[in-house]
Formats: structure tokens, sequence, C-alpha cells
């Protein structure tokens, strides 16, 4: 179970530094963060992190992928962890 929670915390905190970063880089002109990428953290348990993310650093609030994408990625995975909990 700790090991668990660990996991999430440092898969929510990869999602809210990876959305500082690519807003950065968007800022600058640099090299961005893959797209897919930024999914793939938030469907690997860092949903949370990258909702934040998005928010506090303002970054990819205006793609409907985004907005619409995030909270059904998190949506979904409630909805896992109560079934899961309901069948224990």
């Amino acid at each position: 179970m700790i090991v668990l929670i660990i996991y999430l915390l440092i898969m929510n905190m990869a999602g809210i530094i990876i959305c500082g970063i690519d807003k950065k880089r968007a800022v600058r002109h640099w090299w961005r963060i893959p797209e897919r990428q930024i999914f793939l953290i938030a469907v690997l348990g860092g949903s949370v992190g990258v909702l934040i993310g998005m928010y506090c650093f303002r970054h990819k609030t205006k793609h409907r992928q985004f907005t619409i994408g995030i909270p059904l990625i998190l949506l979904c995975q409630m909805m896992l962890v109560m079934i899961i909990i309901r069948f224990l």
C-alpha cells in the first residue's frame, strides 16, 4: 500500500513538473515535450498532477484535448479505484 502511495506521489509530482517545464519551453520557443508524454504520465497515475500543472502554469488550458482528456482520465481512474475497493 505504501509503495502505491509513493508511486502516485512521484507520478503526480512528475505531472506538475512536466507541465511547468513545457510551459517554460513554450514561452522561450524551445523544443517542447510531446503531448503524448504528458498524456502518458496522466494515464500512468499522474492525472491529478497534470491537471494541477495545467491550471497552475496556465498551460494547455486552451487545448480541448487536454481540458476534456485529462479530467476524463482522472474520472476513469477514480471509477477504477472505486470498483476495485468495492470488490475487495
